[in-house]
């Protein structure tokens, strides 16, 4: 993906795209002291902004990060930058808004700074899940491990990922295209790599709690979606068991907002296809958006791929 054209805001000035940089003395870079989140737009207008920075300004609070900033001015700036980028937007089909806030430099974090802010700008990475659409994501269980809260609390969205980097290779090596579900140390099944899970059976839609979770934003939508479709929703402890024997399973994620799930360590999930209750659900969703995610998704991959500007 060509970042060229693209305007980005970093710490109260605004920069070409390339230019976006941060010095290898940032605790960010150093020991991954960053928080982060990241937001789509439907038709170029940003989905959600308000429980994106919400979510954000948690993980600072938590993580003791202060950026000088109120959330309502973080919003507004972020909304500057979409407007800074609309001239992209015919060729990006839609943007990812990508929030990353470092501690700054320094060797002890109780005393680190001043903060980065950076805001990000750019095309929704298509290439990611377009493909998987219509014949399903193949779900990989890992050895990896989710972080237990007894040792960073999951509600927190930060770059300290290395189990994520191990899973990723871990369901590669069973398929190159496999998506990583991780458990906790009870084996009871909790997310992906950046996206949350949910699975159906007998009609009702079963998801994870959220002790051992991100409080996903799209998973948020998925409740309020499935509300107005009258379907159930149950928050509960769910085994790899209850994934291979579902119905049918899907992922939510900002980026994709809801994706088939078919496969599971190589087994098919309910029928094999993509379920009546995510196809329901993904119809929903595009007409509340005013958008065809999966039609826009295909259509764009597949202009990017010939344009050879877009790349994972």
């Amino acid at each position: 993906m060509t970042q060229q054209g693209y305007v980005a805001y970093l710490s109260g000035k605004w920069i070409p795209r390339s230019e976006l940089k941060v010095d290898v003395s940032d605790r960010g870079f150093r020991v991954g002291d960053t928080v982060f989140d990241v937001t789509r737009t439907f038709n170029g207008k940003s989905f959600m902004l308000k429980e994106h920075v919400d979510r954000l300004y948690r993980s600072m609070k938590y993580a003791r990060i202060d950026v000088g900033m109120s959330a309502q001015e973080m919003t507004d700036v972020t909304e500057d930058a979409l407007k800074r980028n609309q001239h992209m937007l015919k060729q990006a089909g839609d943007f990812f808004i990508w929030h990353a806030i470092t501690r700054g430099p320094g060797r002890w974090a109780h005393s680190a700074g001043p903060a980065t802010v950076i805001i990000e700008v750019g095309t929704n990475p298509w290439a990611w899940f377009a493909d998987f659409y219509k014949p399903g994501a193949h779900a990989v269980i890992a050895r990896t491990r989710s972080y237990s809260p007894q040792m960073v609390d999951p509600k927190i969205k930060h770059h300290s990922r290395m189990n994520f980097n191990l899973a990723e290779l871990e369901a590669g090596d069973i398929d190159p295209k496999g998506w990583p579900v991780l458990t906790d140390t009870s084996g009871n099944l909790t997310e992906g790599v950046g996206y949350n899970l949910f699975l159906v059976s007998n009609g009702v839609i079963r998801t994870p709690g959220d002790s051992d979770i991100l409080q996903g934003v799209s998973r948020m939508a998925v409740f309020k979606v499935a509300k107005q479709l009258g379907l159930t929703v149950s928050e509960e402890a769910l085994q790899p068991y209850d994934l291979y024997t579902a119905d049918e399973a899907f992922f939510s994620s900002t980026p994709f907002s809801v994706l088939p799930v078919t496969k599971v360590d190589k087994r098919a999930i309910g029928d094999g296809k993509p379920g009546p209750i995510t196809q329901q659900l993904l119809a929903a969703w595009s007409e509340q958006v005013g958008v065809d995610i999966v039609d826009q998704a295909e259509r764009f991959v597949k202009q990017h791929r010939t344009d050879a500007t877009f790349g994972r």
